[in-house]
């Protein structure tokens, strides 16, 4: 997530913070902002990018940003500014828009609240595609973090969705931890499933298999060493290209998590760690660390993970809140 502000105030330094390689495709450029001006400036200036889609943040509950930044969250409490600010988004793109937003915040957390947002949105712009944290958010100083543990995740409000807005498309988030996950969601309805901390957590056996176990391509026979090969190749081209940035600890944090579970794991972090106070290529971290791990753990091909049945989805659509009825006048007015 970017805020516009950023890539409004940064024209002379864009490819920073909105350049890619091209095997990043489908990739979205989230938005966050609340200066309609802005927002329609910074999707001027992304769209030479290529972007497959635009998103409209209206979920972050950081306290920089629906706190002092008054937007993320807080928009959901604005449901016609959001409709503004997608409208303006949508005229400056020829991509797909979309809005991610949570089931709501702090005591505006009723399953109608988030309709009228929902239906308020969708019918005055042309977005039609939501992706749903099934979490409210807590706005009263808890950390990003614990905003994504301890308010309860409702799926039920997502399926509802699913029944109350057969024209719209959603996305369910929140709480979801592997493949087979994954699939229980779809097998119950969901259009999408999106996954955050647990492909950062363990991209090996999440992102390493979800081509085969979502998309049913072939499992492909690669290791983890043949990941660190090309990866430092790619890390090496990109370290210090925008100045003091990216720096190596930049770019090594995505692998962090590559040997989740696996013996030595936590020792090669710590050995990683150390190392990234003298280290300045990705190959001499890479060879100064990776002795930590046994052979037959870098050499091991990607194999699927045991499948496991899971009822939370099914249980989820037993739980589902009464349809939602539109008022119109009340709408009208908010």
């Amino acid at each position: 997530m970017l805020a516009a502000e950023t890539i409004v105030y940064q024209t002379g330094n864009l490819d920073r913070f909105l350049a890619y390689g091209p095997e990043q495709h489908p990739i979205v450029l989230q938005i966050g902002g609340n200066n309609l001006e802005n927002l329609a400036k910074a999707t001027q200036l992304a769209t030479p990018y290529g972007y497959d889609e635009i998103n409209f943040n209206c979920g972050c509950p950081s306290p920089r940003v629906a706190g002092h930044g008054c937007f993320g969250v807080r928009l959901m409490l604005d449901p016609k500014f959001v409709a503004e600010a997608m409208c303006v988004i949508s005229a400056n793109t020829n991509v797909p828009v979309s809005v991610k937003c949570r089931i709501g915040l702090d005591d505006h957390d009723s399953y109608n609240e988030l309709c009228d947002f929902i239906y308020k949105v969708s019918s005055q712009s042309p977005t039609r595609h939501f992706i749903i944290h099934s979490r409210k958010a807590l706005l009263n100083g808890i950390s990003p973090a614990d905003n994504r543990k301890i308010p309860p995740l409702k799926y039920e409000y997502y399926y509802a969705l699913l029944r109350d807005f057969p024209d719209l498309q959603f996305t369910i988030n929140g709480g979801i931890n592997s493949i087979d996950e994954v699939n229980a969601a779809r097998m119950e309805g969901a259009h999408g499933v999106m996954l955050g901390r647990a492909a950062y957590s363990n991209p090996w056996q999440i992102l390493g298999l979800v081509d085969s176990a979502v998309y049913g391509a072939p499992l492909r026979s690669i290791t983890r060493r043949q990941v660190l090969e090309q990866y430092q190749v790619y890390g090496d081209s990109v370290v210090r290209m925008y100045g003091l940035k990216p720096n190596i600890r930049d770019v090594v944090k995505p692998l962090l998590g590559l040997f989740h579970a696996e013996p030595r794991n936590v020792v090669w972090k710590r050995r990683a760690d150390a190392a990234l106070l003298h280290c300045t290529t990705i190959k001499s971290l890479f060879e100064e660390t990776l002795g930590e791990i046994p052979d037959r753990v870098l050499d091991a091909p990607i194999t699927e993970v045991p499948s496991g049945s899971t009822d939370t989805f099914i249980k989820a659509k037993s739980l589902l809140p009464p349809p939602y009825t539109v008022n119109e006048e009340e709408l009208l007015y908010a």
